[in-house]
């Protein structure tokens, strides 16, 4: 799960928090590929280099609830919340070397049940619900690729440009 991978990392060496793209090869693991979007509303530009047999999944804009300590978080809050944060989205963008996609809104994904966001650093972190917009691609050729994504939500936008140097 996307959610689980990005909450693996303390938010200083995470993949998301990374401007350059240095640490999208932490923790890949399998026949998928996860890409980081970012934290913040400015736009992000990357560099990473992909095995070739690998699909690629990445949130074109998400947003996760998790618990906070002092106040209490049930799942059906959490899913709540998160589904709120997501339903107003003014604009999605995929382009894969230059190829727009269009109608983007029916790769919205909501979790289906509550997880731990901070499983596979040791736990602690459940109820967590998320939900976005998700792109999977398929394994790209060898060479050099550009891929752009993004998203606007009405309190925070995410812009990532990704050179992809698939092997």
């Amino acid at each position: 799960m996307w959610w689980q991978w990005a909450g693996s990392f303390e938010q200083d060496e995470s993949p998301v928090s990374d401007r350059k793209g240095t640490r999208c090869h932490l923790r890949q693991e399998g026949a998928v590929w996860f890409l980081a979007g970012t934290y913040g509303s400015g736009r992000t530009i990357r560099t990473c280099t992909v095995p070739a047999d690998r699909y690629l999944f990445f949130p074109m804009i998400n947003y996760v609830v998790f618990p906070v300590p002092g106040l209490s978080l049930s799942c059906e809050l959490a899913t709540k919340r998160a589904a709120a944060a997501t339903a107003e989205v003014s604009s999605l963008v995929l382009e894969v070397d230059g190829k727009l996609f269009q109608n983007l809104e029916v790769h919205r994904q909501a979790t289906r049940v509550c997880f731990d966001l901070a499983a596979q650093a040791g736990g602690g972190m459940a109820p967590s619900a998320g939900n976005g917009y998700y792109i999977m691609l398929r394994p790209l050729s060898r060479g050099t690729h550009t891929l752009n994504f993004g998203g606007r939500l009405p309190e925070f936008s995410q812009a990532v440009t990704y050179t992809l140097q698939v092997e």
